[in-house]
């Protein structure tokens, strides 16, 4: 909805679409984390959201990186800091993954119907990646769990 009313706006306020979507975007990711009980005030929870949004928004060979990196999280989040993380190849990969689609959000007439749909697909495709990356990190804790059931936790 956003998307198609700044698209439909104009380019003055679809310009404003970007950040507006970005804030979107963040939002989703903290309300997910939120959901599979993680604490997005701590550091490494929001390192954690930011690898989520790379391999969401990248291309196929910093996928691969960062899944890596997700699939190994305890290993990958003893290292990680803000200072450690690359800022610029995030920038540039978003930005290389969104810009035909915002681009021709920009155009008159059909603007306001490309934003909708592009920013429509941009956020599915992040809330399934945010989901299957959470996913991914509860079937690697819960294997460290003992594999047997307690019998006091066992149904009658």
């Amino acid at each position: 909805m956003e998307g198609g009313a700044t698209g439909a706006a104009g380019f003055l306020l679809g310009l404003a679409d970007f950040p507006l979507l970005l804030g979107i975007k963040l939002k989703l990711l903290f309300d997910i984390a939120a959901l599979y009980g993680h604490d997005v005030r701590q550091l490494s929870e929001r390192l954690y959201l930011l690898h989520i949004f790379q391999l969401a928004f990248s291309s196929q060979h910093t996928r691969r990186e960062t899944y890596r990196q997700l699939a190994d999280w305890p290993a990958t989040e003893a290292t990680a800091t803000a200072e450690t993380f690359d800022w610029r190849q995030f920038q540039q990969e978003y930005r290389d993954y969104i810009d035909l689609a915002k681009m021709a959000q920009l155009l008159p007439v059909v603007g306001a119907a490309v934003g909708a749909v592009a920013n429509y697909r941009l956020l599915a495709q992040l809330g399934e990646t945010a989901i299957m990356a959470y996913r991914l990190r509860w079937f690697a804790e819960a294997h460290e769990l003992p594999s047997v059931v307690p019998p006091a936790v066992l149904p009658e």
